[in-house]
């Protein structure tokens, strides 16, 4: 979080001089140590959401694959004439523990075209879909298994 502290210093300054890299390094630092005392983070949170960084671009990777697919999958289902589409609206639990994990799932489920989360309470999924083959696996997905991946960390 320091480094981001610090390149956002750079960054937002617009150049990089040896007192821009002072000053950035002297206020990152209180801004860090600001962090950690009032917002209860630590440099051992740092330490484990750097193991998890690797994970996390993975998912990000396949989200933006899958998000590809999909794309490939609706645009045939919405320009054809002969196809009748059937929307299905489903309901499923899911294992994650975190919420945050369940909002990426959420937020994964939304992003991905023809699909779209209608609501989000505890661990139950009501997923709104365009055509009733997309609703097919979507209770353990791809995204389930690596966000159950980033929360056993």
């Amino acid at each position: 979080m320091y480094f981001l502290y610090f390149l956002l210093w750079v960054i937002f300054n617009g150049n990089f001089t040896l007192e821009i890299c002072l000053f950035g390094i002297v206020i990152a630092a209180a801004v860090f140590a600001f962090t950690c005392k009032f917002m209860d983070y630590s440099v051992a949170l740092e330490i484990s959401n750097l193991k998890k960084l690797g994970k996390f671009l993975r998912y990000v990777c396949v989200l933006i694959i899958e998000i590809v697919k999909a794309n490939f999958t609706v645009i045939p289902m919405i320009l054809s004439e002969r196809e009748e589409i059937e929307p299905a609206l489903i309901r499923f639990q899911s294992n994650l523990k975190t919420p945050a994990a369940r909002a990426f799932l959420a937020n994964a489920i939304t992003l991905t075209p023809g699909t779209i989360t209608v609501h989000l309470q505890g661990s139950e999924y009501v997923v709104h879909c365009l055509d009733e083959s997309l609703a097919d696996g979507i209770d353990d997905s791809v995204f389930v298994k690596l966000l159950s991946g980033l929360e056993e960390d």
